[in-house]
């Protein structure tokens, strides 16, 4: 096994997971960033030396799990100096059947929020870069906010995908290993928030200053053609607005957020009760 302790961070996109990221790199123990090519680099690996791939006969299960495992190390090598480290990947909740047969012990931190404000907030960046035509969306698909919405919330789509991903996790046989973390109560209380976090992974808790609290990925985010996609203010403050989504929009992907109702999985829950 790894010698570090490894960690996730997984869940829903633009539901603050580089805030949460960003929060924690503050602690000099630990590394976090943005999603990192470890878990597709390892799916291609796996796909060269798994049944049916070419060098398939030259790899038995152990040497499989050991390739897994040197390129966590390999990809982190520059970050020796940290006991912690989190890996982030919204379909690493897919992956649990993995990671436990390659770390002793871990957890996986998921950011979720109401799937509607999920669509919302990529519309908003969307209407921010009015003369960015991003990768996002297909000439088709960006047409207007509803097929925007359905190219993002349908299984393929960005939302879509990491909502299966999820829902596979919280009622799978290691649901025990997450943390559902809701971003309007990370962002209301985050004090507490981290509190419960820490005390989920086990960690002696680290005094987070959360009126300085910088990062952003401006390089990865203009590849994309998405400016600001991951950039965090350095306050974390909640901030109320009106939905830019028309009212059935909104009401339909509210419907999508099966977490109020644990019944079914040993997951832990950081989130609104659902009245």
């Amino acid at each position: 096994m790894l010698s570090r302790q490894f960690h996730f961070i997984s869940g829903l996109p633009r539901s603050g997971s580089t805030l949460l990221a960003a929060i924690l790199r503050q602690n000099p123990r630990m590394h976090a960033s943005i999603s990192s090519p470890v878990l597709p680099i390892i799916h291609s690996c796996l796909e060269q030396v798994g049944a049916g791939g070419e060098f398939y006969t030259f790899f038995d299960q152990p040497k499989r799990q050991h390739l897994c495992q040197s390129i966590f190390n390999s990809y982190y090598v520059d970050q020796e100096d940290k006991s912690i480290v989190f890996d982030t990947n919204r379909l690493w909740t897919a992956r649990l059947h993995q990671l436990v047969e390659l770390f002793d012990d871990f957890k996986v931190i998921c950011c979720v929020r109401n799937p509607a404000w999920v669509a919302d907030s990529f519309e908003v960046i969307y209407r921010k870069n009015p003369f960015d035509y991003s990768r996002m969306y297909t000439p088709q698909t960006r047409q207007t906010v509803y097929s925007r919405c359905e190219a993002i919330m349908a299984g393929a789509g960005a939302f879509g995908s990491a909502w299966s991903a999820l829902k596979e996790a919280f009622y799978g046989e290691f649901s025990e290993k997450l943390l559902l973390v809701d971003y309007d109560l990370m962002t209301q209380h985050p004090a507490k928030s981290l509190e419960l976090i820490y005390q989920f992974l086990g960690v002696d808790l680290y005094t987070h200053d959360f009126n300085n609290v910088e990062y952003e990925e401006g390089e990865f985010d203009s590849q994309l053609g998405v400016k600001g996609l991951h950039t965090v203010a350095s306050k974390v403050e909640f901030k109320p607005r009106r939905s830019v989504l028309p009212p059935d929009l909104f009401k339909k992907y509210s419907d999508m957020a099966f977490w109020l109702d644990p019944a079914g999985s040993a997951a832990s829950i950081l989130a609104p009760k659902n009245n």
